[in-house]
């Protein structure tokens, strides 16, 4: 009963650590401090630095650091608009190209952004860089990191009250319940809870890279070449991370509008 106690206890004091995000609108989950999370990610940052070839002074290289300092400026801009001018004074920017063949880019919690040039020829041209920099900056934007880390913590929980629930039953039966905790946990909670972050960032990075005065169409355009490249290679949407990139495409279609409309107000107008 104590152990039952404490468990309702904790996800109490869980439910109520939230925090409203100026991009979104919505309380998100916030168990663990950004002042926690971003020493932690600059550290991971530094390391991965240091242990892969960086390229330094490249026409390539200036063109990542040229195109997030605009997406910067344009979310300092929407967030001075919003009455949220101080949101990111913990942040410390960093762009850097690296040298390897993998068609990725990411940033950390904080605004440490890494492109690899293997995703070069799918960006194709500056705007096409601006729409995949917005995408990777919104997730930081988004805390979706921080998100990912509180998800975690209540599957954990959620493991725990299984067992419980379970009790002195024989060892196969608590096995095969942890399984199914397990599998369910995953498919109907973290991978739809990754692919709504995906979502969530790709509207951002649409306003973003729109505010920053590159026509989203263009990140449109890059899930096309993004589809094209993969040859249709992709595991089924609902045991995915991510969504197809036709789900993808849509939905980007779908909310070029509405970035259009948000850029207008600071003056940005697209054909």
């Amino acid at each position: 009963m104590k152990t039952v106690i404490k468990s309702v206890l904790v996800i109490g004091i869980l439910v109520v650590s939230c925090a409203k995000n100026p991009f979104t609108g919505k309380s998100t989950m916030a168990f663990v401090p950004n002042s926690q999370i971003f020493p932690s990610a600059f550290q991971q940052y530094g390391q991965f630095l240091a242990e892969n070839k960086v390229l330094k002074g490249t026409a390539d290289a200036k063109r990542i650091e040229s195109i997030g300092l605009k997406i910067k400026v344009a979310s300092e801009r929407y967030l001075n608009a919003v009455g949220h001018a101080d949101y990111l004074k913990d942040y410390a920017w960093e762009y850097n190209l690296v040298d390897s063949k993998e068609v990725n880019a990411w940033c950390m919690p904080g605004g440490k952004i890494v492109f690899y040039t293997g995703i070069l020829p799918i960006c194709k041209d500056d705007a096409g860089i601006a729409a995949v920099m917005g995408h990777e900056v919104a997730h930081a934007l988004a805390n979706h990191g921080q998100q990912r880390m509180s998800a975690g913590l209540l599957q954990q929980l959620g493991a725990v009250g299984t067992q419980i629930a379970v009790g002195n039953k024989n060892e196969q039966t608590q096995a095969l319940a942890m399984q199914a905790y397990g599998a369910s946990s995953q498919v109907l909670g973290m991978l739809p809870f990754s692919r709504a972050h995906e979502s969530e960032a790709d509207m951002i990075g649409l306003t973003l890279m729109a505010i920053a005065g590159y026509d989203p169409i263009n990140a449109v355009k890059v899930w096309e070449r993004m589809s094209a490249q993969s040859g249709g290679q992709a595991p089924p949407e609902f045991l995915s991370t991510h969504p197809s990139n036709e789900t993808r495409i849509k939905e980007l279609t779908a909310l070029l509008p509405q970035a259009k409309a948000e850029a207008a107000k600071f003056g940005v107008t697209f054909k």
